[in-house]
């Protein structure tokens, strides 16, 4: 079984490959910081499994989950983030992550999360299948009602990043990125950058 270890702290990386490692026999582990390191990772090796971050420092774990998946859609993807459940689960899920798993976790879930989507099935906590089952009418977050393009236009935004960064970053024109800023604005109901920065930051989506 061959797995990327997909996270920007070395030291994130080294107790999951232990926890890994002491779990489950036969493994080959590989490791990426960033998401250039992931993308080149891929294209000289194939892997069973992607344990992902959602924060890189050169690009969102969201943005990464949905190019993997466009070129490899069967490859199982497990998001493993510090961001609460109720943040992006629901939104990986949808984008094609096999599951989602905080890293608060303890190593034994850890490695059932593992060996569940390895077999081909989903795995969500607890927790958060609670959170489905129970919860009737879920609350729906502002952010939750973007496109994935809109929401990866919002973090760079609250990242501080001008509409041309945000351009050359995407490869998009300055007039689609200020589209997509009007969109965000009218969909969260908020009529300014500070406001979208404000909510990010105490939303923890930075």
């Amino acid at each position: 079984m061959n797995i990327l270890i997909a996270d920007d702290h070395a030291v994130v990386r080294r107790g999951v490959k232990e926890i890994v490692t002491d779990s489950i026999k036969n493994v080959s582990i590989d490791e990426a910081e960033n998401a250039e390191s992931i993308y080149e990772a891929l294209k000289n090796n194939t892997y069973d499994l992607i344990l992902l971050d959602i924060s890189l420092p050169d690009e969102n774990g969201i943005s990464v989950l949905q190019n993997i998946k466009i070129l490899f859609p069967e490859l199982p993807i497990l998001i493993l983030s510090n961001y609460e459940e109720k943040l992006f689960a629901k939104r990986s899920l949808k984008l094609g992550a096999s599951g989602y798993l905080t890293k608060s976790a303890a190593p034994e879930e850890l490695s059932l999360a593992i060996k569940t989507v390895q077999s081909g099935k989903s795995y969500i906590s607890k927790n958060l299948a609670e959170r489905f089952v129970f919860d009737s009418a879920p609350e729906i977050l502002p952010h939750e009602k973007l496109s994935s393009r809109e929401f990866e236009v919002l973090l760079l935004i609250a990242d501080g990043k001008t509409v041309g960064e945000i351009s050359r970053e995407l490869f998009l024109s300055p007039k689609t990125v200020s589209t997509y800023r009007s969109r965000i604005l009218e969909k969260m109901e908020m009529d300014n950058n500070s406001k979208l920065i404000n909510y990010a930051v105490k939303n923890n989506l930075l």
